[in-house]
């Protein structure tokens, strides 16, 4: 009977370690609970724009007319570039007939304050077409025109066959030219695989209301 005893003063404590190590190992993990990110901090707020001064308004007046001035000299100093030899016009002011050879002549040439004016301030729609003397492969045209600029609609190429090509189509956003007298309505293309002999523009005269005037039209391309 004492040997029982023994065993079981012996075995009771073996009986009592293992069920703590038991409820040690199925303990739950104790959860973490993650602190809350920090709100972005508010962005100061932006500066207020410094006033320029009137030395500072009249620099800037001067640089915008030194940056037509020398835009303008490249356009009209471009070794690739060639003016309307010939034209043909859908009317002129005072003279709305079918366009013939002398109608608005005084857009062939340079640059030389002389233009054509169209017959029509609001209705319809009027185009004026320039020939050139050298057929190119066109990469640009350039159109002179003093009024009238957000009217343009439509750019048509013409190739050696005679064919036209459209260009461009939609709203001009050229605005008229506030540092210089004229304005360069300017459309710049991947070269065209045909040689292009004239040039074609369209103008929606309801578009800008008042008269249209075109000095001079380039044709840029080798």
């Amino acid at each position: 009977m004492k040997k029982y005893t023994r065993l079981a003063l012996l075995v009771s404590p073996l009986i009592l370690i293992a069920c703590g190590k038991k409820e040690a190992e199925v303990a739950p993990a104790p959860v973490v609970v993650a602190a809350p990110a920090a709100a972005p901090a508010a962005p100061a707020p932006a500066a207020e724009p410094a006033e320029l001064s009137d030395a500072q308004r009249e620099q800037q007046r001067k640089q915008a007319l030194l940056d037509f001035a020398t835009r303008e000299d490249k356009y009209m100093n471009d070794p690739r570039a060639q003016y309307g030899e010939t034209v043909k016009v859908s009317s002129t002011f005072g003279d709305p007939s079918p366009s013939t050879s002398s109608m608005g002549k005084n857009a062939i040439g340079a640059v030389d304050g002389k233009d054509w004016t169209n017959n029509h301030q609001d209705i319809g729609f009027d185009w004026i077409e320039f020939g050139y003397a050298r057929p190119v492969q066109a990469t640009e045209v350039r159109l002179v025109i003093n009024d009238g600029a957000q009217a343009l609609t439509k750019v048509e190429l013409q190739d050696t066959d005679g064919k036209w090509n459209v260009i461009w189509s939609g709203l001009s956003d050229l605005k008229d030219e506030k540092n210089g007298p004229r304005t360069w309505f300017v459309k710049t293309f991947d070269k065209t695989p045909y040689k292009v002999k004239a040039v074609k523009y369209t103008i929606a005269n309801n578009v800008e209301k008042g008269y249209k005037t075109v000095d001079a039209a380039q044709l840029v391309g080798d």
